[in-house]
């Protein structure tokens, strides 16, 4: 996590986990079995992870100078239940790119 996009993967990969959580295991719980105990405490720290992802999304978009289409999809990307691991598929992809572009020209 050295860096703002490595640090947004990161934070994503938890957030997009969290969400999933909340919604396939602990709605499920609270209305099929009447515990609403397990989605307060997931949805707390989904709630903290998502704060915590749109801060690192902002860290991204100042330090990277993203486009406002760019930010638009890191914000819809946490909003869907796979969003955040489609975002992290796609950071990563331009990461490498970047990472042998880099190696090219050193060479």
């Amino acid at each position: 996590m050295k860096t703002p996009i490595s640090r947004l993967r990161t934070v994503g990969i938890y957030e997009g986990i969290s969400y999933l959580l909340l919604l396939g295991i602990a709605m499920p719980i609270k209305y099929m079995l009447g515990i609403p105990e397990v989605v307060k405490y997931v949805g707390w720290a989904h709630g903290v992870l998502f704060v915590l992802y749109m801060v690192a999304l902002l860290q991204v978009t100042l330090v990277h100078r993203w486009s406002v289409l760019k930010v638009a999809a890191g914000v819809l990307a946490s909003l869907l239940p796979f969003g955040p691991f489609i975002l992290d598929k796609k950071l990563l992809h331009a990461e490498e790119e970047k990472a042998a572009l880099r190696q090219r020209q050193t060479a």
